[in-house]
C-alpha cells in the first residue's frame, strides 16, 4: 500500500514536473480573479431574463456557484492543449490531470441535481468528488487498504471502515433504484382506469415495501454480510417495537385495512368530528384530508377504523342539501313550492336528472314553512356556497313573483297600573308590530 503511495509522490515530484504545480496554482488564482470579475455581470444578465423558464434561471445559477471551477476548467485545458503543440506531452501531464479532475468535479456537481433532498445531495457529490480524485489519481488501492485496516472484530466477525462505505453506497443505490422503479410503476397503476383507487394505492404501498426490502437485502448480501446472524436480532428487536410502538403499528394495518376494504378512497368526500374536506391522499400511517379553506388535516389510519366517518361519496357522488324557509299565509302554497323548484333549478350546481322537491313541513306562527331539497354532484366543492346560490335564486324568484317573506308577529298589550272600578287593571291601548315592544313604567 505504502509503495504505490511512494511511487505516485516520486512520480509527482520528477523535477520536470515540479514548475506543474505552481502553473496549476496560478491557474487557480487566475480562474478566481475571472470568475470574481464575470459573476455580478452573469447575475445581473440572468435577473433580467424573467421571461425565461424556470430550468433556465436555475442552470444559470448552478453554473454561477461552480464558476471559478468551470473557468479553470477551461483554462487549464487551454493550457494543456497549446503546451502539447510545442512541448513533449509528459510537460504538462499535472496540468491535465488536474483539468480532468476539475471537469470530472463539474459534471458531479450538476448530475447530482436529481436528487432532491439537499443533505442527501451534499453527501453524495462529496463522496463522488472523492472517489475520482483517488481513482484519477490511481490511488483507490491504496485508499481502501487504509480503510480496511480500521476495523471492529468480534470473534470471526470483522467489520471494517471500508465494508461500512461499500454497504452504505450499494445500498444507497439499489434504494434509489427502487424508488425511481417504483415511481414509475405508481405511474403507469394511477393511468389505469380498471383498477379501482384503492387497489392502485394498495400496490404501489406493497410494490414500494418489496422492492425496498429487497433494495437492502442484496446491497447488504453484495458486500457480504451474513443475514442469518441478524434473525435472532431481528427477533427481538421486532417484539420491542410491538410494544413501544403499538399505536403506529395499529395505525399501520389500519391502513392496509382501509385499502382492502375499500371504505375510503382518494377523492371521497367525508366528515370526521368537526372536520369536512376530500381524501387527497392515504398514506401508510394517516389519510390526508383536504377542507375547503386549504388546510390539510393528517387523521390516523386508526381513527378511520374505529371511529364514526361519513364519506359523502362512498358508493355514489350524490349529496342531498336541505333548505328551510317561510313565506306569509296570503301566498297560494303550490305555486311558492313551484317557484322554489323552479330557482334552484337555475342553479349550475344543482342537478336537474334527480330534480329538486319542496314540500309544506307546518303551519307556524308568522308564516308557513317549507323544506327545499334538492341533489349535487359535486360535494367537494363545497356546501355552503352552493346553499347560499339557491338562497339568493329563491329571494330574486320571490321578489319577482310577488312571494313575501313575513317577519315575525308580535301582539304586546299595554296595561293601565291605576285601579278600575272593579279593583284591576284596564287596559290602555292594544298594539300589534313586526317586533317585539319593550315598556316600562
Amino acid at each position: 500500500m505504502w509503495d504505490r503511495v511512494w511511487m505516485f509522490l516520486r512520480t509527482l515530484l520528477i523535477p520536470s514536473r515540479l514548475y506543474q504545480l505552481p502553473a496549476i496554482a496560478g491557474l487557480v488564482l487566475l480562474a478566481w480573479l475571472v470568475a470574481r470579475l464575470i459573476s455580478p455581470r452573469l447575475t445581473g444578465w440572468l435577473r433580467s431574463r424573467e421571461n425565461w423558464p424556470k430550468w433556465r434561471l436555475r442552470l444559470g445559477l448552478l453554473v454561477d456557484r461552480r464558476l471559478t471551477l468551470i473557468v479553470f476548467t477551461l483554462l487549464a485545458w487551454a493550457v494543456v492543449l497549446v503546451m502539447r503543440e510545442v512541448t513533449l506531452p509528459f510537460r504538462s501531464q499535472l496540468i491535465a490531470l488536474a483539468a480532468t479532475i476539475a471537469a470530472a468535479w463539474v459534471g458531479i456537481f450538476f448530475l447530482a441535481r436529481v436528487i432532491a433532498n439537499r443533505f442527501l445531495r451534499r453527501i453524495v457529490t462529496w463522496a463522488a468528488w472523492v472517489w475520482v480524485t483517488l481513482h484519477l489519481l490511481a490511488l483507490t488501492e491504496p485508499a481502501a487498504a487504509v480503510l480496511d485496516t480500521v476495523a471492529l472484530s468480534v470473534g470471526d466477525f470483522r467489520l471494517s471502515l471500508l465494508t461500512v462505505i461499500k454497504a452504505l453506497a450499494i445500498t444507497g443505490l439499489m434504494i434509489a433504484g427502487a424508488r425511481v422503479i417504483s415511481r414509475a410503476i405508481s405511474g403507469r397503476l394511477a393511468q389505469n382506469d380498471d383498477i379501482s383507487p384503492t387497489m392502485r394505492v394498495l400496490t404501489a404501498k406493497l410494490l414500494q415495501v418489496g422492492l425496498f426490502s429487497l433494495a437492502v437485502i442484496v446491497g447488504l448480501k453484495a458486500v457480504g454480510f451474513d443475514l442469518t446472524g441478524l434473525a435472532v436480532f431481528s427477533g427481538a428487536v421486532g417484539v420491542g417495537l410491538g410494544f413501544g410502538l403499538q399505536k403506529v403499528v395499529s395505525n399501520l394495518v389500519s391502513g392496509v385495512i382501509i385499502l382492502l376494504d375499500k371504505s375510503v378512497k382518494p377523492g371521497d368526500v367525508i366528515s370526521l368530528g368537526e372536520t369536512f374536506g376530500w381524501i387527497e391522499e392515504l398514506g401508510a400511517r394517516y389519510v390526508s384530508v383536504v377542507t375547503r379553506d386549504g388546510k390539510e388535516y393528517l387523521i390516523p389510519n386508526e381513527d378511520l377504523v374505529t371511529g364514526q366517518v361519513v364519506n359523502w361519496s362512498h358508493t355514489n357522488n350524490f349529496v342531498r342539501l336541505d333548505l328551510n324557509f317561510g313565506t306569509s299565509y296570503d301566498d297560494d302554497p303550490h305555486e311558492v313550492s313551484r317557484i322554489a323548484i323552479a330557482a334552484a333549478l337555475s342553479v349550475k350546481r344543482v342537478l336537474a336528472q334527480r330534480r329538486p322537491v319542496c314540500w309544506v313541513t307546518g303551519f307556524g306562527d308568522s308564516s308557513v314553512d317549507y323544506v327545499l331539497r334538492f341533489w349535487i354532484g359535486d360535494a367537494e366543492a363545497g356546501l355552503t356556497n352552493v346553499r347560499g346560490q339557491v338562497f339568493l335564486a329563491l329571494w330574486d324568484a320571490f321578489r319577482e313573483h310577488g312571494v313575501s317573506i313575513p317577519f315575525p308577529q308580535r301582539e304586546v298589550r299595554l296595561l293601565d297600573r291605576a285601579a278600575g272600578a272593579d279593583g284591576g287593571e284596564t287596559p290602555r291601548a292594544v298594539a300589534t308590530a313586526g317586533a317585539e315592544v319593550v315598556t316600562g313604567d
